[in-house]
């Protein structure tokens, strides 16, 4: 019997080494989209896409330019891992060829049931976790 698959957001996050050259990290991006095509086609990913530098932070009736995060939590792009486990999706995201340049991968389980102000989320003001 088949596990229930699920699906895993994955973001690239971070900047290429600064002591890589060029060509090894053109090399590494080269593998990444045979490595990243090859799951797609069978099914174990996703596509998603690259993230263009410019963008706007919008918070309560305001937007302002951004994004405004620390160079170290840039994120550069995002897919979807199709697997029967977080430990399984972390597995497939260990391999990306990118890794051994800089860039780390955070990746999340997606929860299809709505939100409701009485889950715990990562929302949830720490005041709010203590009742």
């Amino acid at each position: 019997m088949k596990q229930a698959q699920h699906e895993y957001l994955v973001v690239s996050r971070g900047q290429w080494d600064e002591r890589a050259t060029r060509e090894d990290v053109q090399h590494a991006i080269d593998q990444f989209y045979l490595w990243y095509e090859g799951h797609l086609a069978s099914g174990r990913m996703k596509p998603g896409s690259r993230l263009a530098p410019e963008g706007k932070c919008v918070a309560h009736r305001v937007v302002t330019d951004g994004p405004f995060t620390e160079t170290k939590e840039l994120v550069g792009g995002y897919w979807f891992i199709v697997a029967a486990s977080l430990e399984e999706a972390a597995e497939i995201a260990s391999h990306n060829p990118c890794l051994a340049f800089g860039l780390t991968l955070e990746i999340r389980p997606l929860v299809a049931e709505r939100a409701r102000a009485t889950d715990i989320t990562n929302e949830t003001p720490p005041e709010w976790r203590q009742r």
